[in-house]
């Protein structure tokens, strides 16, 4: 696959039922990961969504039965020739996890299996997230000469500055969805797809039928502290954008796609 068509590739699909429950479908031929036009279309879609006054509950899905996220795109990083080029591409994370902190709609997180890097943002973006038992994560920005700025603050958010840091840190290792789960990132975790999902749909069903002005004003306090996250994840994006030139991270890319 070239790089041309793998930063081609991929879709934002969405479907909403007579209940009011969207769900938004990302995916990728290459793990689920995250080509820029796919961020900006899936905050874009999340943003959609949250003004549209029949929707009541928003789902986040990925496609596939394996891997929820792989995070950035390897073969867009390695492309990427200059500074503006950088920043925007980080800014894509950057937008997807605004679009759904600013969302007046709950958003609920299905993870059906490893999470790594973004797709550990957009995980941490959510409101309620559910996994199975597969869904392990791993911040591996670090191991390509980077770090998770964009999303730090959202995972912070979610797990706490000290189980952030472990992620961060060490980010060669996989986390279990158990670990995940204690942090806080996962409400629950199931054995089966089929259990998550019955447990997915349980808890959306419950939504759609739950006050919207009471819901909104709910999602509002759960992000009170937030409000600069525009200027803050921008500046965030610019760091991966200035990192991602070095000589050092295009090795360590290079590294990666080859094993």
């Amino acid at each position: 696959m070239s790089t041309a068509n793998a930063v081609d590739q991929g879709h934002v699909e969405y479907k909403v039922n007579e209940k009011g429950i969207a769900t938004i479908e990302f995916g990728h031929p290459l793990s689920n990961s995250l080509p820029g036009k796919i961020l900006q279309k899936l905050a874009d879609t999340i943003t959609e969504l949250g003004e549209n006054d029949a929707v009541k509950v928003i789902v986040l899905t990925s496609a596939g039965e394996r891997a929820f996220c792989a995070g950035a795109s390897f073969d867009e990083l390695i492309s990427i020739k200059d500074f503006p080029t950088g920043k925007e591409f980080f800014s894509g994370f950057a937008k997807v996890i605004n679009a759904s902190r600013k969302c007046p709609k709950l958003i609920i997180g299905r993870v059906q299996g490893k999470a790594v890097g973004g797709g550990v943002g957009l995980a941490s973006a959510v409101d309620y997230c559910l996994a199975t038992k597969h869904a392990a994560v791993k911040l591996s920005e670090l191991a390509i000469g980077i770090g998770p700025f964009v999303v730090g603050p959202a995972v912070e958010r979610k797990v706490g500055v000290s189980a952030m840091s472990q992620l961060a840190i060490n980010a060669t290792e996989w986390r279990s969805a158990d670990w995940a789960r204690e942090k806080g990132l996962y409400t629950d975790i199931f054995d089966t797809v089929e259990e998550m999902d019955a447990e997915v749909e349980t808890l959306a069903n419950t939504l759609a039928n739950s006050n919207p002005e009471a819901m909104m004003l709910l999602k509002k306090i759960f992000w009170e502290g937030t409000e600069n996250w525009d200027e803050l994840l921008s500046e965030r994006a610019a760091m991966s954008g200035q990192l991602v030139l070095s000589e050092f991270t295009v090795n360590a890319i290079n590294k990666f796609k080859a094993k």
